[in-house]
Formats: structure tokens, C-alpha cells, sequence
């Protein structure tokens, strides 16, 4: 074979074997970038049972949040204990089994961070506002809060130390108004049904619990309610049997899709008055 033509066939085989790497060094490239972005890469898998204690005022939102949340992850299951934040703060600091703790104030809240009870620092993530709830039709003409001190109208509050009662004495004291409840409920779910009952004429409560009994009851709104916005703070929690999968729920909540379902049902942002450690993530925050 000429030499001419043994050097183009020597070229020829080595340009090949080059192009050959190249497309080599190419897959495996993109071979690497699929791997990392792969569901398995982001983390340890979210299953086993996520126990969340939560104020009663956020049943119903975080009834649905739970169901959203197994849905995004099959395996898992929520399981609630819902109630007066203090109650639950003081059966988590005696060593209640819970994954995730969801307060109706940063002074409850306070309790068990207090008591080295978080993971982390508690996020803000909404607020609540007070509203008085009356009969369906307001029979007792009941429009403001001096109202509630009006002779024969029974009235039932929160107990002072449960967020909703603390709240309602503060709005009480704004307005220069004093009454003498004929009930002291342990959290804000039984105060509303006292009037649902008919037991009382009204209950201080708040806008989102008037609003989930639409049809029950009717809500008076008051002016005094704007000192006394209550702040709602989440953590995961030290002692957690499920850390994964408590911070993937509380992570769940505070993403767009939880605060969505927080607003429709009334919630609010979190107010600048909070005494909570840190603040909300942003509606763009997961």
C-alpha cells in the first residue's frame, strides 16, 4: 500500500477513536446529571406515621393539609391530636410522643423551646384574628364587644391561658369592657360550640372558626380584635420518632400549597407584633 494511503487510513482511525470518546465522555455526562437529579438524590424517602399536635382552631386545615400530604407521599400516614396549645405544650414537654408541634401563639410555643423541646427555631407561618360568634341571626342584637357586658347575655370564653383566651382578654381590656363568662373552655373548638348548642347567646373566637361554621352561627366583628392578633408558629420537634417526616410536613405547611389552603379558610400573614423567634417564609417559599 502506498504511503500516502497509509497515513490517510491512520488518520481516518484515529479521528474515529477520538469522536468515539468524545460521544463516550458525553453520555456519561449526562448520565450523571439524570442520577442527580433523581428523586432518590434529594433526600432520605418520607414513610412511617407523622404524629402532629395542633391548636384546635387548625382542624380543618390541617385535616386537609394531612390528606394532601399522604397523597404526595404514599406510605405515610398523619395522625392528629388537636387541641388547647397549652394543653399540648405541657403533654409534650411530659414526654407525649409527637413528631411536630403547631401552636396558636409564640408564648405557648415558647414553653417547649423553653424546655429544649424543638428541633429548630419555630417558624411564624400565620395569624388569626378574633371575631365574636353569635346565633345564626344575631337574636340577641349583639354588635359590638360592649355589647357581650349587657345584662342576660351569656357569654363563653377560652380559658386565660389557652391563646384564644389570652387573646380575648386583651381585646376585653382595649375595650374597657368587664364580664363575667358563664364558661371557661380548654380550647376555642368548645367555646364555638356553646353557641352552636345554643348553651350561650356569644363566644370570643376566632374569624377562621366563625367561618367554618357558616351556616351554624354568625360573626360580629370589633375593633378592639386588631390588638389582639394571634401569631401561629411550627416546629419540628427534638424527640421526634419520625424527623424525616416531621420536617417534611412542617416543610408541607409552609409551602404555597399549605399557605393556600391556610388562606382560604380565613387565615392570615403573620403580623410584625410577632414575638415568635423567626418569621414566615414568603408565599414563593418551600
Amino acid at each position: 500500500m502506498p504511503t500516502t494511503r497509509i497515513r490517510t487510513a491512520a488518520a481516518t482511525l484515529a479521528a474515529l477513536a477520538l469522536a468515539g470518546g468524545l460521544t463516550a465522555c458525553s453520555s456519561s455526562t449526562k448520565s450523571t446529571g439524570s442520577a442527580a437529579s433523581s428523586p432518590s438524590s434529594s433526600g432520605p424517602a418520607v414513610t412511617g406515621t407523622v404524629t402532629v399536635f395542633a391548636a384546635a382552631s387548625l382542624q380543618d386545615t390541617f385535616t386537609t393539609l394531612g390528606k394532601s400530604f399522604e397523597a404526595a407521599h404514599p406510605g405515610t400516614t398523619v395522625k392528629f391530636n388537636f387541641g388547647g396549645s397549652s394543653t399540648l405544650a405541657q403533654s409534650i414537654n411530659s414526654g407525649a410522643p409527637a413528631d411536630v408541634f403547631a401552636a396558636a401563639s409564640p408564648a405557648t410555643m415558647k414553653t417547649v423551646t423553653d424546655a429544649k423541646g424543638t428541633a429548630d427555631t419555630p417558624t411564624v407561618f400565620v395569624s388569626n384574628t378574633l371575631e365574636i360568634a353569635v346565633a345564626k341571626g344575631n337574636p340577641k342584637n349583639i354588635t359590638s364587644l360592649q355589647s357581650l357586658a349587657a345584662p342576660g347575655i351569656k357569654v363563653a370564653l377560652c380559658a386565660p391561658q389557652v391563646p384564644c383566651g389570652a387573646a380575648a382578654q386583651t381585646a376585653l381590656k382595649a375595650g374597657n369592657v368587664n364580664l363575667t363568662p358563664v364558661t371557661l373552655e380548654q380550647d376555642v373548638t368548645s367555646a364555638l360550640t356553646k353557641v352552636e348548642l345554643g348553651e350561650v347567646d356569644a363566644s370570643i373566637v376566632y374569624q377562621t372558626d366563625v367561618k367554618s361554621a357558616a351556616g351554624k352561627v354568625d360573626g360580629v366583628n370589633f375593633p378592639e380584635a386588631a390588638k389582639a392578633i394571634n401569631n401561629y408558629p411550627i416546629a419540628d420537634l427534638a424527640k421526634a420518632p419520625n424527623p424525616t417526616g416531621a420536617k417534611a410536613f412542617e416543610q408541607y405547611v409552609e409551602s404555597p400549597a399549605g399557605i393556600a389552603v391556610l388562606t382560604a379558610a380565613g387565615f392570615q400573614p403573620p403580623t410584625a407584633s410577632s414575638t415568635a423567634p423567626s418569621t414566615a417564609p414568603s408565599p414563593s417559599a418551600s
